[in-house]
């Protein structure tokens, strides 16, 4: 079949393409399997119920060792402020209820008040 020297020549090449284009947006690249290794770092223990908060809701968005990161001896309004800026702000999933168990035991662990019982 001969090209019709009427039809513009991009014209052409989007007939030519569209067919190339359906069939790679229709064949999708198969997913891969990827092993992650298993965490070690971990928050520092203590018998502080925001340990175990911190165990389980912030170390699904990052590692333990971001807390290591914060400027030290901050004190507990900075680490409150940190926790609900990782609520309101990143989405973190945990009940408001949490907030203050969370903040004493990162300011008491990593901030101001590190002589606290810990």
């Amino acid at each position: 079949m001969k090209p019709n020297p009427m039809i513009a020549p991009s014209r052409r090449a989007a007939r030519l393409l569209l067919p190339l284009t359906l069939l790679a947006v229709a064949s999708p690249a198969p997913a891969l399997d990827i092993t992650l290794p298993p965490e070690t770092a971990t928050y520092q223990a203590s018998t502080l119920p925001g340990y175990q908060l911190a165990q389980a809701h912030c170390m699904v968005c990052h590692s333990a060792q971001y807390v290591q990161t914060q400027p030290p001896a901050m004190p507990a309004s900075f680490w409150e402020a940190t926790v609900k800026k990782m609520k309101a702000t990143y989405g973190a999933q945990f009940p408001d209820a949490d907030i203050p168990a969370l903040t004493d035991y990162l300011s008491k662990t990593y901030g101001a008040q590190t002589t606290a019982a810990r």
